[in-house]
Formats: structure tokens, C-alpha cells, sequence
């Protein structure tokens, strides 16, 4: 397990990043980290002023051509464009890619939802040299299918992806919630994968938080490897998802006797 730090970041713009960007610029010079960006706003955006319809199911886009064309270049084009050109405003040595640039993402289709493929596996060359080289990689998502075709890929699966592959200690999801809550709406400080299981079986995780929950777990493949679920809005957001075991929802594969001592 190593101490790289994935963080996925939604697809807001680069005014509203601008804070979490500044935290990342401070780890950055600490440790080596991977930044994966979504930008599903962005994209409805984008597809309403064109006058391209989309829906979802299971809290995932569902892709045709059209939107397809409408992701590679507002997640390529757009959104990485932004981040990387403002992580470098903070000095920090930031290379924008996508899951498609060298074969980085080894993906596969997922049945009924069009142009949209989800992570089964990583090249992690290309990653190593950036790190190696004290740089930054901002990773789209969008990777090639099985039959080489460009495809639209949520963004949780990429970073998880990306944290199982390189052994992530830590992957931090950045998103417009909270964290997950139980059946009562009242916040999960920690969940093993078991429980979290439990509680998408029941319905009380449900939507598009199933995916990100589902996505966090696929990170657990190291021994002491957790994900962090977290409001990227609050104040020093990236930081406390780090260092507060009180911010947000913390996953792991099993409980820790400090855990379970708390408990």
C-alpha cells in the first residue's frame, strides 16, 4: 500500500473548485496525488443548450453518440482544461489526461446504458512516471470498451479504479452531500462494506449514491485502505476528509478494534 491520495473531484467550475484546489496544491507538495474529475452538471448543461436529451438509470447517464460527442469534450476539453490550468496557477506541476491517453483504464461496456463502460483494471505506467516526475495527473473519465470504443465512465468508478491499482491508502470522494445517511437521515461517521451492503439492499442508500458507495468499496483492496465520502462545499474540505474521523463517511473492509472499541 502506498501513501497516494486519489481525490475525485465533481465537475462544478473552477470558481466553485477553487478552494479544494488550494488544499490539493498543499498535499501535492507532501505527498503524491491523482486527481479524477467528474463534471455531470456541466454535461446536462451542455446537453440542454444543444438540445440532446439524456436520462438515467441507477443514478448513471445513460449515453448515446450524441452525448458521448458532447462528454469527450466537455470532460477532455472543458473541465480538465480548467483544472489543470488552475492547479498551475498554484504552482503546482499539473498534466491533464484521460482514462483513454495510453491505455490508462482498461474498461468494459455495462450492459443497457449505450456508450458507457466501467473500470476493470489499470496501466499504471503512465501514472507512475508523472508521480515519479512530482506531478500532477487530472484524469478524465472517459476510457476505451473491450472493442475500442470511447466511452463515457462515471467518475467515482474511475477514482476508485485508480486507488485499487496504484494501492491507494486513501481515496477521497468529493461530492455535493455530506456523506451517506441511514434509514433515519441522520449522517454515518464510518461503514464497513458489509453494512454498507446492507443498507443499498434495504433501499436506504439509494439513487445516485449507490454508485459512489459501490465505487468507494471497489478501493478497498489493500489491508488499512479507506475511502472518505465528503461535502466538497464545507470548509477545508479535502483537509478534514484527510485528518477528521469525525467529517463526512469513512469506508473500510472491516472494523478496527479502535472502531469497534468506540462502538
Amino acid at each position: 500500500m502506498s501513501e497516494i491520495l486519489v481525490v475525485k473531484l465533481g465537475g462544478t467550475t473552477i470558481a466553485d473548485q477553487r478552494q479544494v484546489l488550494d488544499e490539493v496544491a498543499i498535499v501535492a507538495r507532501a505527498r503524491p496525488v491523482v486527481l479524477v474529475h467528474g463534471g455531470g452538471k456541466r454535461m446536462s448543461e451542455w446537453l440542454e443548450r444543444l438540445g440532446v436529451s439524456t436520462r438515467f438509470e441507477a443514478g448513471l447517464r445513460i449515453t448515446d453518440p450524441a452525448a458521448l460527442e458532447v462528454a469527450a469534450a466537455v470532460l477532455r476539453g472543458v473541465i480538465n482544461s480548467e483544472l489543470v490550468a488552475g492547479l498551475r496557477d498554484l504552482g503546482v506541476d499539473a498534466v491533464g489526461l484521460s482514462g483513454v491517453d495510453g491505455g490508462l483504464l482498461v474498461a468494459e461496456r455495462v450492459p443497457g446504458l449505450g456508450l458507457v463502460a466501467h473500470v476493470v483494471g489499470l496501466r499504471r505506467d503512465l501514472l507512475d512516471s508523472l508521480l515519479v516526475a512530482g506531478q500532477v495527473p487530472v484524469v478524465a473519465p472517459l476510457a476505451r470498451d473491450e472493442e475500442g470504443t470511447v466511452c463515457n465512465v462515471n467518475a467515482d468508478d474511475v477514482a476508485a479504479g485508480i486507488a485499487a491499482g496504484l494501492g491507494a491508502r486513501q481515496l477521497v470522494l468529493l461530492t455535493d452531500v455530506d456523506g451517506v445517511r441511514d434509514a433515519d437521515g441522520r449522517r454515518l461517521e464510518s461503514l464497513t462494506a458489509g453494512e454498507a451492503e446492507a443498507l443499498i439492499e434495504t433501499g436506504t442508500i439509494g439513487g445516485g449514491m449507490v454508485p459512489k458507495v459501490r465505487a468507494a468499496l471497489g478501493a478497498l483492496t489493500w489491508p488499512g485502505s479507506e475511502a472518505v465520502i465528503a461535502d466538497a462545499a464545507a470548509p477545508n474540505a479535502l483537509t478534514r476528509a484527510l485528518d477528521d474521523p469525525d467529517f463526512g463517511t469513512r469506508l473500510t473492509a472491516a472494523r478496527t478494534a479502535a472502531q469497534a472499541g468506540a462502538a
